[in-house]
């Protein structure tokens, strides 16, 4: 991924430090199987309470990032470049774009949407507007999940900002209204499904504009997200946990859906084309 041109946001915050897990790290491999977990409907804790006890929040305060760090400067010049695509997508249909604000943090954090465990893996949260990465997360990504890769990183962040475009088109509310309301869990999970889809469709949609704005893609570059995409689907996590496939308990959609979403965006470049809905 080529990021010559890219400046760096000033949305990115450190909260690195504020929150452990009974005053120390969590393994990476206790993070990967509660994320597997957690992509299963099983709640996380489960998984981290077996290693360590529960954390606890702090009043420590988020400070700026440290943009000589590689990771954070890689971070905020993707995190800048999301910026540049959404407002100028959002300025064409005669919106206003408020871009979300990016919190770094290690092991657990306090967010307006509750604790925030690094198990959980990169998430995004309405109450506040941001988007909450662990940077071990990628260290899962290379080593357990065996997609490594600069533009594979890239897309977890693009997503979780697909996320935060929902919450601003609404539709995040409409689609918890309509899970809440859902006769069965089946149909609640298959709402979170096309969400999940429609934020990924949004990453292909910001790597097309970005491409063409930027030129940030390289040769292997497209193929990094759709490794990444293929081994966060519903359908490869199952099958490494437990070696059969429960489709009516997809959150976030089978390993076909997410390459294909990802794909629509990136040929398209159109937001009207990621009706995962219909």
């Amino acid at each position: 991924m080529r990021l010559d041109d890219l400046e760096e946001s000033q949305h990115v915050e450190d909260s690195r430090g504020r929150g452990m897990v009974g005053g120390r790290s969590i393994g990476i491999g206790t993070i990967a199987l509660a994320l597997v977990a957690m992509y299963f409907g099983v709640d996380p804790n489960l998984v981290l309470n077996s290693a360590q006890q529960t954390p606890s929040a702090t009043s420590a305060q988020t400070a700026p990032a440290d943009k000589a760090d590689p990771q954070i400067k890689f971070v905020s010049q993707v995190l800048w470049s999301t910026e540049q695509v959404w407002q100028g997508l959002f300025s064409a249909a005669g919106q206003q774009y408020q871009p979300p604000t990016l919190d770094i943090f290690s092991d657990a954090t306090q967010t307006a949407c509750g604790q925030g465990q690094a198990a959980m893996g990169p998430f995004y949260c309405p109450a506040d507007q941001k988007v909450y990465i662990d940077l071990q997360f990628y260290q899962a990504l290379q080593s357990r999940f065996k997609a490594p890769g600069d533009f594979a990183q890239a897309y977890v962040i693009a997503h979780e900002v697909g996320h935060h475009v929902q919450h601003l088109l609404g539709t995040s509310a409409r689609v918890q209204q309509a899970r809440q309301q859902a006769r069965s869990e089946a149909a609640s999970n298959a709402y979170s499904v096309q969400l999940e889809l429609q934020a990924d469709c949004y990453a292909g949609v910001w790597a097309h504009h970005a491409d063409q704005q930027f030129r940030v893609l390289q040769a292997g570059d497209v193929e990094e997200a759709l490794r990444a995409a293929t081994a966060i689907g519903d359908d490869a996590l199952q099958k490494q946990a437990q070696g059969y496939v429960v489709p009516d308990s997809f959150t976030h959609g089978s390993s076909a859906q997410r390459v294909h979403w990802f794909q629509q965006g990136l040929q398209s470049g159109q937001v009207n084309d990621c009706n995962t809905f219909k």
